[in-house]
């Protein structure tokens, strides 16, 4: 059985080992690594460690390990970083909150590279995603899940492989924060119309490039989106209960 010290030491210097690799691009996807008896000895670890933390690299999503042939690195599926991120912060009281103010500096960085870097292919994805959105205005469950989808196709159309990563990483967070705020303000005066307004704005602010103003007009929507939220709960807890 290995030290305690070993295995800590050892782990984090495989771990070091592949993130500088693929940092400086040394290793690329599809490449084999070396024998697990070659590594080990470059690593200077012992081979049980070695294969363990090969093994955690694997359930990462890191490697692909083919029996007879060895391992090959591969493209992570962002699925694996966006459990981490949900099993990690889930644990957190008033997430979703918080949660909040990450995807708003997400997708206000997002929009001002969609104004630019958008492709008529992406105009028309979000403008779908819009479509499905005003499709669903009366369905908390799926209105929060095209209200998603829609707010993430403008993260993708700032082709920012780290915003979107980032994004997807905190996707379900992110969506059931979506579907809450519908199941709250679904019933609030006004809502319906608003709903429709702040996102059609929001889309033609990215269709006439105007970073500024998509800014500005995401950032009202935010705003007043917390607005009928929080009038909405306040309403809630003020009515009397039936005698």
């Amino acid at each position: 059985m290995l030290a305690q010290s070993e295995d800590l030491s050892g782990a984090e210097k495989v771990f070091a080992f592949f993130r500088n690799a693929l940092l400086d691009g040394t290793l690329k996807t599809g490449e084999r690594l070396l024998s697990e008896r070659e590594l080990a000895l470059k690593l200077g670890v012992s081979r049980p460690l070695l294969r363990e933390a090969l093994r955690s690299l694997s359930m990462l999503g890191f490697l692909d390990i083919q029996h007879g042939r060895g391992a090959f690195v591969r493209h992570a599926d962002i699925s694996v970083l966006s459990d981490f991120f949900t099993f990690s912060l889930a644990q957190q009281p008033d997430i979703l909150d918080d949660v909040m103010q990450a995807r708003i500096a997400i997708e206000c960085q997002a929009i001002r590279l969609a104004c630019d870097r958008a492709t008529e292919t992406d105009l028309k994805g979000i403008g779908s995603k819009l479509t499905r959105l005003m499709d669903t205005l009366h369905d908390p469950a799926e209105g929060g899940a095209a209200d998603f989808a829609f707010h993430q196709a403008i993260v993708d159309a700032s082709h920012s492989e780290a915003l979107s990563t980032l994004y997807r990483a905190i996707g379900d967070l992110l969506r059931r924060s979506h579907i809450q705020r519908r199941e709250v303000t679904v019933s609030e005066p006004g809502i319906i119309d608003y709903l429709v307004d702040a996102h059609r704005e929001v889309f033609l602010s990215i269709v006439d490039r105007a970073p500024d103003a998509a800014d500005r007009k995401l950032r009202e929507h935010f705003a007043i989106g917390d607005a009928f939220r929080r009038r909405s709960l306040i309403s809630a807890f003020s009515r009397r209960p039936p005698t």
